[in-house]
């Protein structure tokens, strides 16, 4: 296509959903242009609220605020060489947002993502037989906007390893090595962030310590035990512990939700009962942004 190279990056940001990169050109010689105004909701989701109104006084009371769902639209153009390649981007951008979630990155400085589901009809308008414009429209029921970085850390449960008792007496010195036990994960962005936490067994009711720059302690607890090959992932967006990927484990769970707030990081350590030195504790998190 005359002007456009496959590979090309194209002006302003570029959105990656469903297998389609708009805002570039793709290996097919398709032109995707985002319009200059043609990415909205992405900057900031709305806010919910409710107020009521002060009893023979000005003003009103506030309730809890709390960000609402961010519904993203997106629209430009799909320039094409001919008919049949500008039908088939059609066909593409069409079945592009799904019904399920699926992945949307935004290429900026930092890079981020949202989980999305198609929330309203993609328009297409054929302009000419190389030109179409269009229009789709996602939520992100969470509304933030997440690193495209996953932050892992692991660490066994804490114990000394390494030292040796030799029959002679040298001026020698083996120093014993140490599992720490402990992991640090760190939040880049502008709203709290809530980290994965997985256990893998043996491990008999371990408990997770988590400890703030200001001294703050939070902590979840686990009153059962992990077998051998036994995993338990603990989801702190969403207050579930989950067994081997199929069974709650919810009620051994207690304690209270940690968050990562944000441009800070927290340690986390843990301890359990009995230990194993095969046991593995393991903690994700992205970086969020409002």
């Amino acid at each position: 296509m005359a002007g456009y190279t496959p590979g090309q990056v194209l002006a302003g940001k570029q959105v990656a959903v469903g297998g389609v990169t708009l805002g570039a050109v793709d290996s097919a010689g398709v032109a995707w242009t985002i319009d200059t105004d043609g990415l909205k909701g992405w900057d900031g989701p709305p806010v919910r609220t409710q107020y009521s109104d002060r009893e023979a006084d000005h003003g009103s009371y506030a309730g809890p605020t709390y960000l609402a769902a961010r519904v993203i639209s997106i629209s430009g153009k799909i320039i094409a060489d001919t008919q049949a390649t500008l039908d088939t981007a059609m066909d593409q951008l069409a079945a592009a947002p799904g019904l399920t979630d699926t992945l949307l990155v935004v290429s900026e400085t930092t890079p981020r993502q949202a989980m999305v589901r198609r929330s309203g009809e993609v328009l297409l308008r054929q302009e000419t037989d190389r030109i179409a414009a269009y229009s789709l429209m996602v939520t992100a029921t969470d509304p933030r906007r997440y690193s495209t970085t996953l932050q892992s850390r692991s660490t066994g449960l804490p114990a000394s390893t390494g030292g040796i008792t030799l029959p002679i007496t040298l001026p020698l010195t083996i120093t014993a090595g140490a599992t720490s036990g402990q992991i640090i994960l760190a939040n880049s962005g502008t709203i709290a962030a809530r980290p994965t936490i997985t256990i893998g067994g043996p491990v008999t009711t371990p408990a997770v310590t988590f400890q703030y720059p200001d001294g703050t302690v939070k902590q979840l607890a686990y009153s059962d035990t992990l077998g051998a090959g036994d995993v338990l992932v603990i989801d702190t967006d969403a207050h579930t512990a989950t067994l081997n990927g199929q069974v709650s484990r919810r009620r051994y769970l207690s304690g209270t939700w940690p968050e990562i707030p944000p441009g800070s990081s927290v340690t986390i350590q843990w301890t359990a009962a009995s230990s194993d030195p095969a046991a593995l504790l393991t903690g994700t998190c992205r970086s969020a942004w409002i």
